[in-house]
């Protein structure tokens, strides 16, 4: 008996993760090489893991306030200030989440009414789009390429506003494309958002350490016409390479992270004490001059991303040169496979999984999505497998 009829039609109507399918695949097939998942293939450093085990020890096990610790909320607003010049009270403007995913979600259902737009540069991550569709948003494709590396430009911009607009989604450093907005690019922007000043903007900032470039990360935040309404998303995942912990942060207007915490209290009542535990002795390494652990893995991602766009280029696989995350998007449209057929045929062929990139919006056609958070030795065996791959397809 089929049961679908007592669902709703939205869940119904959403698509399957395009990198969980692969994913899901591959941890199934012996040999298989995956540079799929985007985690770290770093474990979390001693120190914070240290932290949570103490934690543990001394019975610290219990609900947190709905809003996070206040240890915790104190270390990320010091940090903020520290790394990017971003003032945000511990008090009522900085809301601890579940994951940035997390973030992004009770962002969303907190701004969004029923048939508002929501803009998404693409190709971009694959929960915007669901979670605009499930906060009763209409999402709207702002399509960038590799002719713009992939950035946002104030054309582009202002043509996708219409009266429903409500929001936009700034995804950089950006992934699957790994492009950075840096100020220049930016404050093309600004005047746009100040010519339409009720558009809220969502700057999902998950990736910020991991960029590449010789200037720091930047965000719209720390523009003072704009900071009130940018509601600034991120997380320990990428940067601290805390992915099963769970762990994310919201920062924003008072009014805005108020009514986010509403839904996040119904709904995780709290983020896990020992994640936050843990999360604060990561912050604190943040909060220092020399900032060691993330600076030891920025520099091994970024031996692997130069490896790895040499590569695809000298194949014939045209790859733009990414400047942050830890992805690359390549071009594969001179194989004259479509994206999927691509990714089918290299992990049943020669298995090695990487992500179509239609997973990321249909203006990734064309494109496959790498990872570069794996070995050295395992991107080379990959390489070196979807090499041969090309070599036949040739044939």
């Amino acid at each position: 008996m089929s049961m679908t009829k007592y669902l709703n039609e939205t869940v119904v109507n959403l698509p399957p993760s395009g990198i969980r399918a692969f994913f899901d695949i591959v941890t199934q097939m012996e040999g298989a090489i995956s540079l799929g998942v985007g985690e770290p293939d770093f474990v979390t450093p001693w120190n914070i893991r240290e932290a949570a085990i103490y934690s543990l020890e001394q019975g610290e096990t219990h609900y947190t306030s709905n809003w996070g610790t206040l240890e915790l909320r104190n270390q990320v607003s010091k940090y903020l200030k520290k790394r990017f010049a971003l003032s945000y009270s511990p008090t009522d403007q900085i809301l601890i989440t579940v994951g940035a995913s997390e973030g992004i979600d009770v962002a969303l259902r907190s701004i969004v009414r029923p048939g508002e737009e929501i803009l998404i540069p693409e190709p971009s991550y694959v929960s915007y789009a669901p979670g605009v569709s499930l906060a009763g948003g209409i999402p709207v494709p702002v399509v960038t390429g590799m002719e713009n590396k992939f950035k946002i430009t104030p054309q582009a911009l202002e043509s996708a506003i219409t009266p429903k607009t409500k929001a936009i989604i700034m995804p950089y450093p950006n992934n699957p494309t790994g492009a950075v907005m840096t100020q220049e690019d930016l404050d093309k922007l600004v005047p746009v958002f100040e010519k339409y000043k009720d558009i809220i903007i969502i700057s999902d900032e998950v990736y910020a350490e991991l960029s590449y470039t010789e200037a720091r990360h930047v965000s719209l935040a720390q523009r003072p016409s704009l900071h009130d309404r940018v509601v600034l998303l991120s997380g320990f995942s990428k940067a601290f390479a805390m992915t099963g912990w769970r762990l994310g942060y919201a920062c924003g207007h008072p009014d805005i992270v108020a009514a986010m915490v509403k839904i996040h209290q119904y709904t995780m009542l709290c983020a896990p004490i020992t994640s936050q535990k843990a999360a604060a002795e990561a912050m604190s390494q943040g909060l220092k001059d020399n900032f060691d652990s993330v600076e030891k893995m920025k520099r091994s991602y970024n031996r692997r991303r130069r490896l790895i766009v040499k590569r695809f280029n000298d194949m014939g696989l045209e790859c733009f040169e990414p400047e942050g995350a830890f992805y690359v998007f390549p071009c594969i449209k001179s194989t004259g496979l479509s994206s999927m057929d691509f990714c089918q045929m290299l992990l049943k062929q020669h298995k090695v999984a990487v992500v179509p990139g239609t997973a990321f919006g249909s203006c990734g056609e064309g494109f496959i999505r790498c990872s570069y958070a794996s070995s050295i030795e395992n991107i080379n065996k990959a390489l070196d497998r979807i090499e041969k791959f090309l070599e036949e397809i040739k044939k």
